[in-house]
């Protein structure tokens, strides 16, 4: 589902492995600071801030945007540097694998250029992308190797 944010950018709910594929794609080389990214166990969510590039632009701009999951189960950091909370990190990739046909839990994987990434155990898929602020000129326009 999309929408109009109150910033007049992108709003997207995800409630299956295919609507993940569009915020995935709209998050494709969005950077963040680890800091940014967080699990809020007690409330079961999860919630990360992220300079995201405006692939639906027609010029390179970036704008703020918040993404959160609800109803995580736990959540597993590997080759993030959680003791460098202003290191930035690139997201390429949200993934999702299924437990199984029947069952809407799974595991959700946010894919981080040189290695790292963050693994959710979620009851279901229920994210949310928000863009939060205006955009501004991009540096330049991602680019990576065939």
């Amino acid at each position: 589902m999309t929408a109009e944010g109150k910033t007049g950018g992108l709003t997207l709910a995800a409630e299956d492995a295919e609507d993940l594929e569009i915020i995935s794609a709209r998050l494709q080389d969005a950077v963040a600071k680890v800091k940014d990214l967080v699990y809020l166990p007690k409330s079961q969510r999860f919630a990360a801030l992220f300079n995201r590039f405006r692939w639906e632009g027609e010029e390179d701009t970036r704008v703020r945007a918040g993404l959160t999951f609800a109803r995580v189960l736990s959540a597993k950091a590997q080759n993030l540097r959680r003791e460098a909370p202003e290191a930035v990190v690139s997201l390429l990739a949200i993934r999702f694998t299924a437990k199984g046909e029947e069952d809407p839990g799974g595991e959700v994987e946010l894919v981080f250029a040189g290695g790292g990434a963050l693994k959710l155990e979620v009851e279901c898929i229920e994210a949310e992308l928000a863009d939060i602020s205006g955009e501004w000129a991009a540096l330049g326009r991602p680019a990576h190797e065939a």
